[in-house]
């Protein structure tokens, strides 16, 4: 760090750096699965990041600024996701004390959104030169203003991640005066579905709780997987039909997969409290990993209901059934064996992954 640099932006500096350490050291073997499925066509998943910012030159307004503001919103997306590890609570609480001018801390929360930026405005670049050194027919009249709005989108996503690292320092509202209790009379509450009611409250519930992102991050990689599916399915001309199958391939495996992990964890910080309980848990553990297949299988339900309306002879196709057959399978498998070791499931998410992409690249040949 050069010696002209404020404390407190150094400070802040190492802070974001540590928890995009953590974060990464977290998701070690997701993007081990990453780089193994994505080494091959890794070209091909950048040079999408730059294709919003060159098609929205040749689109009218409404819709240029539409295409636009989804690919700012995207690319903050991370830095939402990862607000509280950037500046966890008691961090937060204890730099709002600090007698510090209002223009050093601006610049602290532009240097931390540089640092988040930094790795996608290499990207961008990379994405920017690999449309260029292709040049199709339909870029070439719009080479300036597509740069332009990708720079102009990139840059604005910036000033939007600063504004978001900025709110986390902000004082929180002051808590409503909670009313005096009224003195009723006690009536026990006996849930009818007592299963249900304990995988709502032990499991669902600390998902979306305090600075557990574990919701938030299942709801995007579903997202993600039905975005996906439906490009996929609706097959747009300008993105290779066997990399949207990759895509929608991986995404499905990788939100059971990261779904999964995060049960487990929850019923290993349970199981002390569970054995204490006078109740058999084993439902309960049960009910929490099959609630983990709901989000893959509805996916998969909601593209063979879009294929049916779309394309009713696909669905007669025996590539359809392979398809379906081996990603119900890969699923189950990957919920139902919590024994394997951590590189017996990567190697399980992997050989899934392909074997779906392989299947699923047939469907429009």
């Amino acid at each position: 760090m050069p010696r002209s640099t404020p404390a407190y932006i150094a400070l802040r500096l190492r802070l974001a750096h540590h928890a995009l350490l953590q974060f990464a050291a977290s998701l070690r073997s997701s993007m081990e699965i990453f780089f193994f499925l994505a080494g091959p066509v890794l070209l091909g998943l950048l040079s999408v990041i730059a294709l919003p910012g060159f098609l929205a030159v040749s689109l009218p307004w409404p819709a240029a600024l539409a295409v636009v503001s989804a690919q700012v919103l995207l690319t903050c997306l991370p830095a939402w996701l990862l607000r509280k590890r950037l500046l966890p609570a008691p961090i937060a609480a204890w730099l709002r004390q600090l007698p510090l001018p209002t223009r050093l801390r601006w610049q602290a929360d532009v240097a931390v959104a540089g640092l988040l930026m930094l790795p996608l405005g290499l990207a961008y670049a990379v994405s920017t030169t690999i449309w260029l050194l292709q040049s199709p027919p339909w870029l070439r009249p719009i080479v300036a203003p597509g740069i332009a709005a990708t720079i102009a989108a990139w840059l604005l996503a910036w000033l939007l991640t600063t504004l978001i690292v900025a709110q986390r320092l902000r004082a929180p509202r002051p808590a409503q005066r909670a009313r005096p209790p009224t003195m009723t009379a006690y009536v026990p509450h006996r849930p009818r579905w007592r299963t249900v009611f304990l995988w709502h409250q032990l499991f669902w519930l600390p998902f979306w709780r305090n600075d557990n992102v574990i919701g938030i991050q299942q709801s995007v990689l579903l997202a993600t997987a039905g975005a996906s599916m439906l490009a996929w399915l609706l097959r747009p001309p300008l993105v290779p039909a066997p990399l949207l199958g990759l895509l929608a391939s991986a995404s499905l495996i990788i939100v059971t997969d990261r779904g999964d992990k995060a049960v487990r964890e929850q019923i290993g910080l349970l199981q002390p409290s569970l054995n204490a309980w006078p109740l058999a848990s084993t439902a309960l553990t049960r009910l929490a990993c099959a609630a983990s297949l709901l989000p893959p299988f509805a996916v998969l339900l909601a593209g063979a209901v879009l294929l049916y309306n779309l394309h009713p002879a696909a669905l007669q196709q025996r590539v359809t059934s392979m398809y379906a057959l081996t990603a119900s399978a890969a699923l189950l498998a990957i919920v139902g064996l919590p024994r394997l070791t951590a590189r017996g499931r990567v190697v399980l998410v992997v050989l899934s992954i392909l074997a779906l992409s392989a299947i699923g690249s047939e469907l429009w040949n």
